[in-house]
């Protein structure tokens, strides 16, 4: 393992939590140390846990080592939106693959936080992406093939999934602050909402799930919002693009879509969409 960053580190202790043998190093300043260590080694498999822009300089940094490193070591990254064009400089000589841990990792996770996850797998071999798909199962994850042509927008689901519902939930409670409430207070009040409706779509999937005003064609309280947040937005100077107002038409029009979807009555549905558009 190549990366003593979160991912890195989380990988080597599930690793080892399921029986496999890991040395964990240091990625772009160890890697003589690394060569070395794989001029006698077996069919080893080399993780780089390594910044997406690293990849590329220490797989050629590594193809330079050229015979020392035997052909049996394979190598894969661990980037989600990076495909195995990546590893090019030692495709030619070694099987090559992705092995992207469909989890946020803003600290070192324990190897039980990963069980039931995804990890998105490719290898350039069906060898290595057995083993891979193998490994992932090892530590209680669920392999998932996901080749080059769908990685970059696989990558941005999880964008969608995960760093987008941060920064949501940062808008409702900077939102909160603006009337009043403490950051720990709108954190305590938003919290167990958020969860409620993310258990909701667990359970009956998004179409099922959707709640709210524009889903009940509540085109009054639409209104209300839309010129309150309008209201905001002119008196916070500071206030970064995109406006509030135009990014609560945004993600009405999509939950207009799901309402559609979810029964809402076509008459209902024009005048939401007026009112958003307006």
């Amino acid at each position: 393992m190549a990366g003593r960053g979160n991912v890195g580190r989380t990988l080597a202790r599930a690793f080892r939590a399921s029986g496999h043998r890991v040395r964990l190093t240091r990625a772009r300043s160890n890697i003589p140390a690394l060569v070395r260590s794989l001029e006698s080694a077996p069919a080893e498999i080399v993780f780089l846990a390594v910044p997406d822009d690293a990849v590329d300089a220490m797989a050629a940094e590594l193809a330079q080592a050229g015979d020392r490193i035997p052909r049996t070591i394979a190598f894969a990254h661990t980037s989600g939106a990076l495909g195995l064009q990546a590893l090019e400089p030692l495709g030619g000589r070694h099987p090559v693959g992705s092995f992207h841990l469909l989890q946020s990792f803003p600290e070192t996770r324990s190897p039980e936080s990963l069980r039931a996850i995804v990890v998105a797998v490719d290898a350039s071999t069906p060898g290595l992406r057995r083993r891979l798909a193998r490994l992932a199962r090892d530590i209680g994850a669920r392999p998932k093939h996901v080749p080059d042509g769908g990685r970059v927008v696989y990558h941005a689901a999880a964008v969608f999934a995960s760093n987008y519902v941060d920064a949501l939930l940062a808008e409702a409670v900077t939102m909160l602050g603006g009337i009043g409430w403490s950051e720990r207070e709108a954190k305590a009040g938003l919290m167990p909402l958020a969860e409620g409706a993310l258990d909701n779509i667990r359970k009956r999937g998004a179409v099922a799930a959707l709640t709210g005003p524009v889903r009940r064609g509540d085109v009054e309280t639409v209104r209300r919002h839309l010129a309150a947040l309008g209201k905001l937005d002119s008196s916070s100077r500071s206030r970064p693009e995109p406006r509030l107002d135009d990014l609560y038409r945004m993600l009405g029009l999509i939950a207009l879509g799901i309402a559609k979807e979810a029964g809402l009555e076509p008459a209902a549905a024009r005048r939401m969409r007026r009112a958003l558009t307006q």
